[in-house]
């Protein structure tokens, strides 16, 4: 199988994993949030610290770790992808996946907006349309719902600036992120303690301490683990064997899914202005996808 068509299946299969994941979110709304995060940044860690264990490359992940610049920006990054996961599944427990699949529906705007002001990335006038469009569908649905769609935003700029402050670094993604679960792990540890014998709550006021309670909910928090290291080691996989274009196209398939779900399975509402909203948005990701394509084909023809 050549490499290109692994990449596809790699990256079509992460985006596949992302896109379902508000499934087995439902399954776990009956634990508290922070629990279930703080078992998704445990297990996640264990599974890249074998990964990369098995592929000798711990020293690179030690290294990264004792350069006080790359420490920042990984412990920035941890902080910023943690607060994107803790929105995601409150999100799902709240009913609130329509929102969520929208906010990774800007998220690529976002970026390009981002990488203007942060970075004086050259852009065309067609991305700015996007970029407009996408503002006014955040401006509609504001109007609308009669308050901002806080949970998009939310996810939509921390994973946008996730995404900048990365290209920082000149490690892989998979090193990045073991740094960033590994920093954030005594947290989530002292969480879990708390939950478990001391009967903390936090803020949702729900009692938690689910692991070991019964097997289904414990491996399902193991599992959790499984379910954020898998897709991203796929993503990275499919990164080295495609282009931009490509991987930016087939993204789109991780927040189609989730609103699909949301509409068709969850039954949450989708009123008049969301489906405006929406339609600003696709209507803005259309064109910048289209851009993004010419873009890569002059860049090609050039080189």
């Amino acid at each position: 199988m050549r490499d290109p068509v692994k990449g596809i299946l790699a990256i079509v299969s992460a985006c596949v994993i992302w896109g379902l994941s508000p499934l087995y979110y439902k399954m776990l709304a009956h634990v508290p949030p922070l629990e279930v995060l703080s078992h998704r940044t445990l297990w996640s860690f264990v599974i890249f610290f074998l990964v990369l264990s098995v592929q000798g490359r711990l020293l690179i992940l030690l290294s990264a770790l004792t350069l006080r610049s790359s420490l920042i920006v990984i412990a920035l990054a941890g902080v910023l992808i943690s607060t994107n996961w803790f929105v995601f599944i409150l999100s799902v427990q709240i009913g609130r996946s329509v929102e969520a699949s929208l906010g990774y529906y800007i998220f690529p705007l976002a970026s390009v907006a981002f990488g203007y002001f942060v970075f004086g990335e050259r852009l065309v006038l067609v991305q700015w349309l996007a970029i407009f469009l996408a503002l006014c569908a955040v401006i509609v649905l504001t109007t609308g719902l009669g308050v901002p769609p806080w949970i998009s935003l939310i996810l939509a700029t921390t994973f946008g600036i996730y995404g900048l402050i990365k290209k920082k670094l000149e490690v892989g993604p998979v090193v990045s992120v073991t740094g960033e679960v590994l920093l954030l792990l005594p947290l989530a540890l002292i969480w879990l303690w708390g939950v478990g014998f001391q009967g903390w709550t936090g803020f949702v006021g729900r009692e938690g301490g689910y692991f070991g309670s019964n097997l289904q909910d414990t491996l399902m928090l193991m599992l959790s683990g499984l379910i954020t290291a898998g897709p991203l080691i796929l993503f990275s996989y499919a990164t080295k064997r495609l282009r931009l274009s490509t991987v930016g196209l087939v993204q789109y398939i991780n927040p189609t899914l989730q609103f699909l779900v949301a509409t068709l399975i969850f039954r949450e509402a989708f009123t008049m202005w969301h489906a405006a909203a929406f339609l600003l948005i696709w209507s803005g990701l259309l064109i910048y996808s289209v851009s993004s394509i010419r873009q890569d084909r002059l860049a090609r023809s050039e080189s």
